[in-house]
């Protein structure tokens, strides 16, 4: 669909991406289930079923989820010194409930640069 206003920012559709929104208009949804992209947007029209995004949310994920897991128990280690139970009642949780919040969005940051960067995806007909 053609618009007359100008294409966002990578920053802003990247943004918009985070929280679920089309990084075209940030009106529509960009995923439609869990980490399913919509196929188009419902909004301004503009199509995402073809973008993917591949291994870059796991990965993303993985690296924040690690950078504030780790030193967390490596502090309250330190400075608490808990029993072994205590440390694998928390961090196990902790790290599986940050990903499982983290992932969407992740993957909504790289459809969104992906979408303003032109990237013309590998599942287009």
């Amino acid at each position: 669909m053609i618009t007359s206003t100008p294409a966002p920012s990578k920053f802003i559709a990247s943004l918009r991406g985070l929280i679920g929104r089309c990084p075209n208009c940030g009106e529509g949804r960009l995923l439609r289930n869990y980490l399913k992209p919509v196929d188009q947007c419902a909004v301004c029209g503009e199509v995402y079923g073809h973008l993917r995004a591949d291994d870059a949310p796991p990965w993303m994920t993985i690296l924040i989820v690690g950078h504030v897991v780790i030193p967390a128990l490596l502090h309250v280690e330190q400075v608490y010194e808990p029993p072994t139970w205590v440390h694998m009642a928390v961090w196990p949780l902790l790290a599986l409930v940050m990903t499982l919040i983290l992932l969407p969005r992740c993957k909504g940051v790289v459809l969104g640069l992906l979408w303003s960067t032109g990237a013309p995806g590998s599942e287009r007909a």
